[in-house]
């Protein structure tokens, strides 16, 4: 399972959210899409281009996610360093793995991240 997770500012455009999806690593192999619970409206216009359903991930979930930013103002809105790499992770499920930091959108509004769980 690969899940794309997502952070972005009020004011995103679907254009922006594909852009940071691109320079994470893209939408292939990408089963989900995944972001904070009260931040996927913001995000179904992109599931629906894509095919993809989205998935809200709750705070508690965020917070004990092994993220590899740390960005100051994103962990005192969700308590995690990185809103895309924590809801990629919580998103994929137990034993995943990010594939690498999250990428931001050309205009700063998005950031993606790609996690994977690897299925036995």
């Amino acid at each position: 399972m690969r899940v794309a997770g997502f952070g972005f500012r009020q004011n995103v455009t679907e254009a922006a959210l594909q852009d940071a999806l691109a320079r994470a690593g893209g939408a292939a192999g990408v089963t989900a899409l995944a972001t904070a619970e009260e931040k996927v409206s913001g995000l179904r216009t992109l599931g629906r281009a894509l095919g993809l359903p989205v998935i809200g991930v709750s705070r508690a979930a965020l917070a004990g996610q092994p993220v590899l930013t740390d960005s100051a103002r994103v962990a005192a809105l969700f308590g995690t360093g990185s809103l895309a790499e924590a809801a990629a992770l919580a998103a994929a499920g137990p034993d995943a793995r990010l594939l690498g930091p999250r990428a931001r959108s050309a205009d700063g509004t998005a950031t993606a991240a790609l996690a994977e769980r690897i299925m036995p």
